[in-house]
């Protein structure tokens, strides 16, 4: 189930005045975050400055975000859902995966029936449309969603999948990015299609397991089932970042290393978790890895202090005429903020500095946004990503609500 136009849908509910008009949502953060399909017409996109919006389009309705008003539509809308079916796994704000297999026959329904069900009570009582698909696959039940827009209703069954895959352009399928579909079509692979299509020991020669996964998914196989289970905690946090063009200059390395450090720390505060371990790396044009294990002496959740355990050995991954396309972080071995120790070098005493100043960083964050407040060793990547934003004319928004975020 996928939310159509989900933040502004909430802000119709909330105000049936603003139905039909064009109406954008993003006017604390100073650039787009929603659109409705009115706005969508008129060539406004998310991340378009709202300056823009205003001079281009005097029409357009310019609306603050209501963060809590979208969780609690977000947590009725699942609930909603959950009326017929337990096993129900939130993946976004507005987006969840439901298993239905054996529910026909309790509920006296066909699969259609149960979709059509669902679509019109979260219609009837939220006055919000959804879109819905269904197939025998996560993967596949991703395009079914997207098959249709808004309030569609799409099933995708086993037999037929080659039908839609033919029609999907590769870039459009769920977690294949613009960069790996870039390198798919170099290979002669245009759709889903042809990407299902290739045999096991393409796939397992030319991509990495997560692509194998969706190769799998795509064929009809399960690999992904559904987790009921509310993310509550994580073992571990990852942040990856591909840039372009690639290069090999070590300073701009070190700000991409540095940006995603933020972004995992960031994330790491706010389950209050602390690493004990890093895994970094940079990714080589060829698909190849430079990757770096780092024991963490004090478990932390401070950017800085885990930016220095990566500089201290960036040079041990770092080859100097080599271009590389990412670089990536994983904080490993979490455990809770409570647990924090007192040691005998005043290292934990130190860092409880850092935690104040940056709970005042994340204070802010709240009110204007992520990434208002970054430290200067991201500053060299954050350019680069604006730069590039300015050239192909769209903006990635990394700036979602922290409570969004992390539902």
């Amino acid at each position: 189930m996928d939310g159509d136009a989900f933040f502004v849908s909430v802000e119709v509910a909330k105000n049936p005045g603003l139905r039909g008009k064009p109406a954008v949502t993003g006017s604390e953060r100073g650039i787009v975050s929603a659109l409705s399909y009115e706005a969508k017409a008129l060539g406004i996109t998310r991340g378009m400055p709202i300056y823009q919006v205003k001079k281009k389009f005097p029409s357009v309705i310019v609306l603050p975000g209501d963060y809590e008003s979208y969780v609690e539509y977000s947590q009725k809308m699942f609930d909603i859902v959950r009326r017929y079916t337990e096993m129900v796994e939130e993946y976004s704000i507005d987006e969840c995966f439901a298993d239905l297999t054996g529910w026909r026959r309790p509920l006296k329904m066909t699969y259609r029936q149960i979709l059509e069900n669902i679509q019109k009570d979260i219609s009837d009582e939220l006055d919000i449309s959804v879109s819905l698909g269904l197939a025998p696959t996560k993967v596949l039940a991703k395009v079914a969603s997207k098959w249709v827009k808004p309030r569609g209703l799409t099933l995708i069954p086993g037999k037929l999948a080659h039908l839609f895959l033919a029609k999907t352009p590769i870039e459009k399928i769920w977690g294949i990015g613009p960069n790996t579909s870039r390198f798919l079509l170099q290979k002669g692979v245009k759709t889903a299609y042809d990407f299902a299509s290739k045999d096991e020991a393409w796939i397992k020669h030319h991509l990495s397991k997560p692509y194998e996964e969706i190769w799998t998914e795509l064929n009809c196989e399960v690999v992904h089932d559904i987790d009921p289970n509310p993310k509550i905690t994580y073992s571990s946090i990852s942040k990856t970042k591909t840039f372009h063009p690639p290069s090999s200059n070590p300073e701009f390395l070190l700000s991409e290393l540095s940006r995603n450090v933020e972004s995992a720390c960031r994330k790491a505060r706010h389950y209050k978790l602390e690493t004990r371990k890093i895994f970094y790396f940079l990714k080589t044009q060829s698909f190849s890895y430079h990757k770096q294990e780092v024991a963490i002496p004090s478990p932390t959740n401070i950017p800085s202090k885990i930016l220095s355990y990566v500089e201290k050995d960036f040079l041990k991954i770092h080859r100097k005429n080599t271009l590389y396309r990412a670089a990536g972080i994983t904080l490993c071995d979490l455990i809770p903020e409570k647990n924090r120790q007192v040691d005998l070098f005043g290292d934990v005493e130190r860092t409880e500095k850092l935690v104040k100043i940056f709970e005042q960083v994340d204070t802010v964050e709240r009110k204007f946004g992520i990434n208002s407040v970054f430290l200067a060793s991201t500053l060299k990547a954050k350019r680069e990503k604006e730069r590039n934003e300015k050239r192909d004319g769209n903006r990635e928004s990394d700036d979602k609500n922290r409570d969004l975020l992390f539902l």
